[in-house]
Parts: structure tokens; sequence; C-alpha cells
């Protein structure tokens, strides 16, 4: 009798525990269900986890929670002691033992591109360490947290403030291994993001596209490579990458063509995390983006945060958004990097991106402070306009120039209405006083072009006007702030070869041509007076007018 008692107890002790685990099987789902209706931020299944990670979190169940508790202590310790090394160690034991839990992820990546970084001399293991951080966010955890907005605020604020700003003794570096970086990656500074775009998306739409036992595998297997991970190890080797030349002569140019597309993709896709659809997308938005910029990328994170946290979007990613538009107008289009020791980089303004920075920051004013007048977004606005007038100035924009004025006289209209010239003066007497190395490379490049301009339109007088007063602008800020190694500008001579082969490219063929004779003859008139001024007795230059 007592036999059959506990035989029946155990019966309905499995009945119930099947009951209970259908009930809690219905509720999941239903919480499931609720998560993805409401856009919420989902902590539950972990996908694509390394070994270790899946092993942690279903090993240790609720107690690894104990665990990363008693790890974050440590490491709270530790940053008061300044001991960061031995907190990265931590920081990615708590990582592995809660990948939902972001806020760690934050602070390991926060402390590998400030704290960490700062303390080595080196520059090189400077951007060692920004690039950690950078990954541990880009390639971790929003791998693990796709709809943290506070991931991609941290990522993108990296971008923008550590890699695009000047704060760093490194910054200079940071900016060129970017650029070189992505122009390996694309080949060209410019590259057809469309077409990259137009590429199969993932290794397994490639060889959908193309099948292992098809004729384009075939002749890739003559050629040496046996299967996709070959062909794209040895795409990746080179710099910048580039398919083997072994298949020149075995398949025609449009198919190259398109697999150097689809391999550049991939390539960004798994390196950078960069998808051309977006790129493609953002672009269309605000203008062509120069993509070798930290403030390009900071821009694509912040879009993508917003894209991906619907329900909740954060005030933070419109305004790096905004923050990284209008340094990309002051300086995101990179004329000349530094691949030999990283020490200059020559930057001009993205005078294409002005409408839209313009639009954005009215946009976010709406969105975030209900058109409020005192909103920070207005004056951030308002100090755009009156930057955007002389830059566009600057850069021979005239009428664009006038209608930003027109709109800051109906943003200020207590303001007193003056010249528009003696405007641009006045804000470039202040630029001069205070000038970073963005503004000031802005100023200087744009009277190195103005000068240009009027020299191939024959008025002489203008032209060296404009070449003295960059001239005096390039002194006084070397004089004054250029000296700091962080904020030093390349050479003039150096600028100026870098504007006019520029201008060699963007000009029409008739101009080009009529610039090059300009220049063919003032060397030929510098050579005379150097050989003038070596005459004994003869006084000092040949008198002609400069």
């Amino acid at each position: 009798m007592n036999r059959f008692r506990t035989i029946a107890m155990y019966f309905a002790l499995v009945l119930v525990t099947i009951a209970l685990l259908i009930g809690s099987s219905a509720v999941s789902r239903r919480l499931d269900a609720k998560v993805k209706e409401g856009n919420l931020r989902f902590t539950g299944e972990i996908k694509n986890a390394p070994v270790l990670v899946t092993f942690t979190t279903v090993a240790l169940g609720s107690f690894r929670g104990l665990v990363a508790d008693l790890l974050w202590l440590r490491a709270g310790a530790l940053q008061e002691k300044r001991n960061y090394f031995e907190m990265v160690q931590l920081a990615r034991w708590i990582t592995d033992l809660q990948p939902t839990f972001s806020g760690a992820t934050a602070y390991l990546a926060w402390n590998m591109a400030y704290n960490i970084s700062v303390t080595c001399s080196n520059h090189a293991e400077r951007w060692r360490w920004v690039n950690e951080g950078i990954r541990l966010i880009r390639d971790q955890a929003l791998e693990y947290n796709p709809e943290d907005p506070i991931l991609y605020k941290d990522l993108a604020w990296i971008f923008q403030h550590k890699l695009g700003n000047v704060l760093d003794d490194a910054n200079l570096l940071y900016k060129n291994r970017l650029a070189i970086q992505m122009t390996d990656i694309t080949g060209v500074a410019e590259p057809a993001w469309k077409e990259l775009a137009a590429a199969p998306e993932s290794e397994k739409a490639f060889m959908k596209k193309y099948p292992a036992d098809g004729k384009v595998w075939e002749k890739i297997r003559e050629a040496g490579f046996e299967d996709f991970k070959a062909l794209y190890d040895d795409f990746r080797s080179r710099k910048p990458a580039a398919l083997s030349p072994k298949l020149q002569g075995r398949l025609g140019a449009p198919l190259l063509k398109e697999l150097t597309d689809f391999f550049r993709a991939e390539l960004l896709r798994r390196t950078l995390k960069l998808d051309p659809r977006m790129i493609v997308e953002i672009n269309e938005k605000y203008g062509q983006l120069d993509w070798r910029v930290p403030e390009s990328q900071a821009i694509y994170w912040a879009e993508m945060g917003l894209k991906r946290t619907p329900s909740h979007k954060d005030v933070n990613l419109g305004r790096l958004i905004t923050q990284s538009l209008y340094e990309s107008f002051r300086g995101g289009r990179i004329l000349m990097v530094n691949d030999k020791d990283y020490s200059n980089i020559v930057v001009a303004p993205n005078i294409a991106l002005v409408d839209a920075v313009y639009n954005t920051y009215g946009d976010v004013h709406k969105t975030y402070d209900k058109g409020s007048e005192w909103s920070t977004f207005r004056s951030a606005r308002i100090n755009f306009i009156k930057e955007a007038i002389g830059i566009l100035y600057n850069f021979g924009k005239f009428a664009k120039a006038r209608e930003y004025y027109e709109k800051l006289m109906k943003e200020e209209p207590h303001r007193k209405r003056e010249d528009l010239e003696q405007f641009v003066l006045s804000q470039w007497a202040e630029d001069v006083r205070d000038a970073g190395v963005k503004k000031a490379s802005e100023v200087i490049s744009g009277l190195i072009f103005k000068s240009i301009f009027y020299l191939v339109y024959n008025d002489h007088d203008a032209a060296l006007a404009n070449e003295r007063l960059a001239r005096y602008i390039y002194a006084k800020y070397s004089a004054d702030i250029g000296s700091m190694e962080r904020m030093k500008l390349p050479s003039y001579a150096r600028m100026k070869q870098v504007v006019v082969e520029q201008c060699l490219k963007t000009l029409p063929p008739d101009m080009a041509l009529v610039l090059k004779a300009k220049i063919a003859a003032e060397q030929a008139e510098n050579k005379v007076d150097a050989l003038v001024k070596q005459v004994p007795g003869l006084p000092a230059g040949n008198g002609r007018k400069k």
C-alpha cells in the first residue's frame, strides 16, 4: 500500500511538473510576442555567442549574476586605484557572464578608448586600445544587444569625439589610420556605393548566385582557389584589397567587377560592420559623405541606433548626428592623408552638406524640443548658419552665402544688417583669435582656393590679396596655437599644393589648362628671382609685381 502511495505521489509530481513547464512555456511565448510587438529591448536568448558565453549563461543560470556582482565590486576598487589593465580582464569576465548587460561592455570600452589609451606614450599603442574599445561595442556588444540605444550612442561618441576631435595628442594618427583602413577596403577614396550595395548581401547569397559546381567556380579553382574562404582571404590580404591577378585572364572584365564589388562589400561588413546599403541610404538622406572621416561613421552608428530602437529614441543620438554632420560640413572631405608618419592630414569643408545640416537641426529641434525658442538645437543651428556663411563665401559660393545670411537675419531680426563681405571679415577676425585646427585649415584652404580662382580669371590683385591673407592666417595660427603637436597644420607649401591639385581635378578642362600655364609661369618667375638674388651687387628681387 505504501509503495502504491509513493508511486502515485511521484506520478502526481510528474504531472504537476509537466503542467508547470507547459504553462511557463506559454507565458514565455506570450512575453516574447509582446517584446516584438512593442519593439522592446530583448535580453533573453543569446544568438551567435561563443562557446564560453553559452556555457556560462546556461551552466551558472541565475547564479552568474551574483558572480558578476562580485566582479563589479572588484572592478570598482580597481577603477579608484587606476589599475585599468586588470580591470580589462575583469570586465571581459563580466561580459562573458552577462553578455546582455550592456553597461559592463560600455564601461570596458570607455576605459580602453579613453583611460587606458592615454597611459600609452606610443601613439600606435594608443590606436590599438582605442580600436579595442570600438571593436568591443561594435563587434560583440551589439551582437547581443542590437536594440540598446546606449551602445550606439557610446560607439558613435568614440568616433565623433575621440577620433574626430583634437583633444588627444594622437588624433592625427587616428584620422590617418581610419582613412587608410577604409581606402584599403574600398580601393578608392570615393567608391561607387550603389554598386557595392547592389552586390550579394552575404556569403550565402553569393554562393547562391555563383554555385560551387558552376562555371565561375570552375575557373576560380583553376586559378588555385578551392573555396570561398581561400578566395576571400587572398582578397583581403592585399593593400588595397583586390582579386588575385591569376583571375585576370580567366574571368571577363564585367564578372571581375561584380566579384570585386561583392568582396569589397563583404570585407566592409566583416571588418567594420558597415552595410553598403545603409551607407547609400545615409548618403541619399544627407548628401555624399566622405566615409574615410570619423564623423561619417559616427553618423552611421547613430542612425543605426535610431533605426533599431524605434520605440525609445535617444535624444543623444539626435545630438550626435547633428554634431557629426556639422563637423563633416566644416572639415569632412579629406584632400590628403599621410601614410608615412601620420603627422598631418589635410581636410576641406564638404560644402554639399550645408542644406542637410541646416534641415537636420530643424528636424531634431521639432522632434526633441517641440520647436522651443530656447532649445539648444536652435542655438546650435544659429551658430552653424554664421559659420556656414563664412565657409560658403570663402569657397566662392557667394549666392549660397547670401542665402544663408538672409536665414540668419530671420533667426536674429534684431541683428544690425551689414554688407556680406564685412560680416565675413569680422567672422574671420574671430576665427584667427581662437581657431581650432579644422577651422584654421578650412579658412586657409578656402583663401588659397579663392586666390587660384581669381588667378585663372586674370584678376591678379584679388589673387594676391587672398594669398597674402591665407599666409597671414597660417603664420598667426602657427605662432599662437599651431606649435602644439596635436594642433599642428601641414606646411603652407603642402597645403597650397593639395588645393592646386584638387582644383586641377575639379575645374573644367579649359580652365585647368589655364591654371597649369599660370603655375608654370609663376614657377619660372620664381626661378629667375632666385638667380637674380645670387648675382653680387644686384638688389634682391627683379622689381616685378607679385
